[in-house]
């Protein structure tokens, strides 16, 4: 190895019109993290810290086994409360469908 063949400070040795994907991507192009969707952001989320997002994936498996076991134990309350959950559900998109055409 050569002294030209080194990177200085982290600077990649590869030439400058490599054609690597990196050179197809624009500051332009890259959209807000404001601008991606829930899933997306979730998505994100969970390829900068990956064990982070297994540990999230394992939460709501257990969540998801709970209230089948909820429902299996008391199904007349856990039915109450998932109509309950329904309604403020329905209710927080509404509030935040409107927020968001007030907004435009």
């Amino acid at each position: 190895m050569t002294d030209t063949d080194r990177s200085v400070d982290g600077e990649s040795t590869a030439p400058a019109d490599s054609g690597g994907p990196a050179d197809d991507v624009t500051p332009e192009d890259v959209p807000d993290f404001g601008d991606l969707s829930i899933l997306q952001r979730g998505f994100v989320a969970a390829a900068q810290n990956p064990s982070r997002g297994l540990l999230v994936v394992g939460l709501f498996v257990f969540a998801l086994a709970f209230y089948a076991a909820f429902w299996l134990s008391f199904p007349g309350a856990a039915g109450l409360l998932t109509a309950i959950a329904l309604i403020v559900v329905v209710v927080a998109a509404a509030v935040y469908w409107l927020l968001d055409r007030l907004s435009r």
